[in-house]
Protein backbone atom coordinates (compact mmCIF):
# COMPACT_ATOMS: atom_id res chain seq x y z
CA UNK A 1 0.00 0.00 0.00
CA UNK A 2 0.98 3.09 -0.78
CA UNK A 3 1.38 5.56 2.05
CA UNK A 4 2.65 8.73 0.17
CA UNK A 5 -0.73 10.58 2.48
CA UNK A 6 -1.52 10.94 6.60
CA UNK A 7 -4.35 10.79 8.21
CA UNK A 8 -4.25 13.52 11.07
CA UNK A 9 -6.32 13.88 13.83
CA UNK A 10 -6.04 17.27 15.35
CA UNK A 11 -6.35 17.99 18.97
CA UNK A 12 -9.33 20.28 19.19
CA UNK A 13 -8.28 21.86 23.05
CA UNK A 14 -4.27 21.84 22.28
CA UNK A 15 -3.10 23.06 19.15
CA UNK A 16 0.05 21.33 17.98
CA UNK A 17 -1.33 17.95 19.74
CA UNK A 18 -2.13 16.08 16.35
CA UNK A 19 -2.13 11.88 16.28
CA UNK A 20 -0.58 11.48 12.66
CA UNK A 21 -0.21 7.97 10.82
CA UNK A 22 0.75 7.21 7.50
CA UNK A 23 -2.09 5.99 4.94
CA UNK A 24 -3.13 6.04 1.37
CA UNK A 25 -4.86 9.07 -0.79
CA UNK A 26 -8.29 7.73 0.54
CA UNK A 27 -7.49 7.31 4.10
CA UNK A 28 -7.12 3.77 4.45
CA UNK A 29 -4.39 2.99 7.30
CA UNK A 30 -2.62 -0.48 6.90
CA UNK A 31 -3.13 -1.34 10.27
CA UNK A 32 -0.11 -4.42 10.15
CA UNK A 33 2.39 -2.02 9.52
CA UNK A 34 1.90 -0.31 12.45
CA UNK A 35 3.85 -1.02 15.37
CA UNK A 36 2.12 -1.45 18.93
CA UNK A 37 1.94 1.66 20.11
CA UNK A 38 1.06 3.32 17.01
CA UNK A 39 -1.60 1.04 16.51
CA UNK A 40 -3.25 1.34 19.81
CA UNK A 41 -2.68 5.20 19.35
CA UNK A 42 -4.75 5.31 16.27
CA UNK A 43 -7.50 3.24 17.85
CA UNK A 44 -7.64 5.87 21.13
CA UNK A 45 -8.08 8.78 18.28
CA UNK A 46 -10.48 6.62 16.14
CA UNK A 47 -12.41 6.75 19.72
CA UNK A 48 -11.94 10.24 20.40
CA UNK A 49 -13.49 11.84 17.23
CA UNK A 50 -15.81 14.69 18.19
CA UNK A 51 -14.59 14.63 22.09
CA UNK A 52 -11.09 15.67 22.37
CA UNK A 53 -9.71 15.58 18.26
CA UNK A 54 -11.61 16.62 15.31
CA UNK A 55 -12.43 14.50 12.39
CA UNK A 56 -9.65 13.29 10.47
CA UNK A 57 -8.33 14.83 7.27
CA UNK A 58 -5.75 13.34 4.64
CA UNK A 59 -2.97 15.07 3.69
CA UNK A 60 0.04 14.59 1.12
CA UNK A 61 3.10 13.82 3.20
CA UNK A 62 5.63 16.49 3.28
CA UNK A 63 9.04 15.47 1.37
CA UNK A 64 12.12 14.98 3.22
CA UNK A 65 14.53 16.93 1.57
CA UNK A 66 17.22 14.68 2.23
CA UNK A 67 15.12 12.25 0.52
CA UNK A 68 14.68 13.77 -2.42
CA UNK A 69 18.53 14.22 -2.84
Amino acid sequence: MATDHELRFNHLFHAGRTFVFPCDAKGRVDLDSLGTRARNNYFFARALVGREVGPPTVERRELDAAKVN
